[in-house]
């Protein structure tokens, strides 16, 4: 068996959701090679604990989505919420040869399948030990415009890196903004405001998603102000976004763009209310990880980026806003990509993608390569 494949899975039972005696762990893979899955399986049987398959494929699902009435979704949601019950854990390993699969779903459907599939992901994320991760396909290789070797190399190298690495300065990172009230960003196209008083930061260092390496939380619901440009690329429900421009007054988004393709930008954010107000602000770190591929569990780890999520809010950091979606956009601030700023409390706390205080510094991309 590949060694890669034995590293990986033993990372994701061990210091993601730390498998113990005893537990019953769902494993939900597409287009992820019998290896892997077989070194899941026997990752998770050392540890005493039982596993659970299911296998899917995105051709086969889009056909579902596509065809599927209201009663069939809400069987089948019910049905895997019955059986995530059973769950202690939720290891979830995602490739896709066609990231566009879904593209020709319509908006309603999507909306009709994100509405009943709800409870499930709520349970999942609320009440289980969970963590997802993308398959390196050739597919994911180009999007990355790389050789599938090359990308293979890569890809194993960052998702199985030392999260420890992160700890001291994800804690420092934390404490500054546990105190912080006021939140400035600053950078081209953007001129944003906000508050996180009182809204507890969150660290990521290889719990929830791998790759990982990121600090969250979120703005109080009202007091966004300004505008951001997001400079890196990114796909939602198979469409394809370059560019988004996102104004805000007291909270909610007033006027939004993107290059060519506002109109479906547009009806993502009237999905529901939430839609238009935003539920996570986050900074990236990951030393690993410096340029888009149209991932967001790679985008939005990058080092030097931050990302400000219209729709849902997670119950970590909750904000009391409430929507169908939840979507991560990058906005990446190193010199390669037209710098930037982020202030806390009057005090310039990160330039460029580098933190300038003493803690948080220990996540730059230097110090974490050294």
């Amino acid at each position: 068996m590949n060694e890669n494949f034995r590293k990986l899975a033993k990372l994701l039972c061990g210091h993601s959701v730390k498998v113990q005696k005893g537990e019953h762990v769902f494993l939900d893979l597409s287009e992820t090679p019998d290896e892997m899955a077989e070194a899941l399986i026997e990752e998770i049987s050392a540890r005493g604990a039982s596993a659970h398959l299911r296998l899917t494929s995105p051709r086969v699902s889009r056909k579902l989505s596509l065809l599927a009435s209201q009663e069939q979704l809400d069987a089948d949601a019910d049905a895997l919420l019955y059986t995530l019950k059973k769950m202690h854990c939720y290891i979830a390993v995602r490739g896709s040869e066609n990231i566009f699969e879904n593209s020709d779903i319509p908006a309603e459907q999507m909306k009709r399948i994100s509405t009943a599939m709800r409870p499930v992901n709520d349970f999942r994320v609320n009440k289980l030990k969970w963590v997802v991760l993308r398959w390196p396909t050739a597919a994911f290789a180009q999007q990355a415009r790389m050789s599938t070797e090359a990308f293979e190399d890569f890809y194993f190298k960052v998702c199985t890196y030392d999260y420890s690495r992160f700890d001291e300065g994800m804690a420092a990172l934390k404490e500054l903004m546990d105190k912080t009230d006021k939140v400035r960003i600053k950078g081209p196209g953007t001129d944003l405001s906000f508050s996180i008083k009182g809204l507890k930061a969150i660290t990521c260092g290889g719990q929830y998603n791998i790759p990982d390496g990121e600090v969250f939380t979120a703005p109080v619901k009202d007091s966004v102000n300004g505008r951001i440009t997001y400079n890196a690329p990114t796909i939602y429900n198979g469409i394809s976004f370059d560019e988004i421009t996102l104004e805000f007054k007291d909270g909610k988004i007033v006027s939004a763009a993107a290059s060519g393709n506002t109109d479906e930008l547009v009806k993502i954010l009237d999905t529901d209310e939430g839609a238009r107000y935003i539920g996570e602000f986050s900074l990236g770190f990951n030393p690993l990880i410096t340029s888009p591929m149209r991932d967001i569990l790679f985008d939005e780890k990058i080092a030097g980026s931050l990302h400000f999520t219209p729709g849902q809010a997670y119950a970590e950091a909750d904000n009391g806003n409430i929507s169908k979606i939840h979507w991560d956009l990058v906005c990446i601030q190193t010199p390669e990509y037209g710098g930037g700023e982020v202030w806390f409390d009057d005090v310039l706390i990160r330039k460029d993608g580098e933190f300038l205080v003493s803690g948080p510094d220990k996540l730059n991309r230097n110090f974490l390569l050294k």
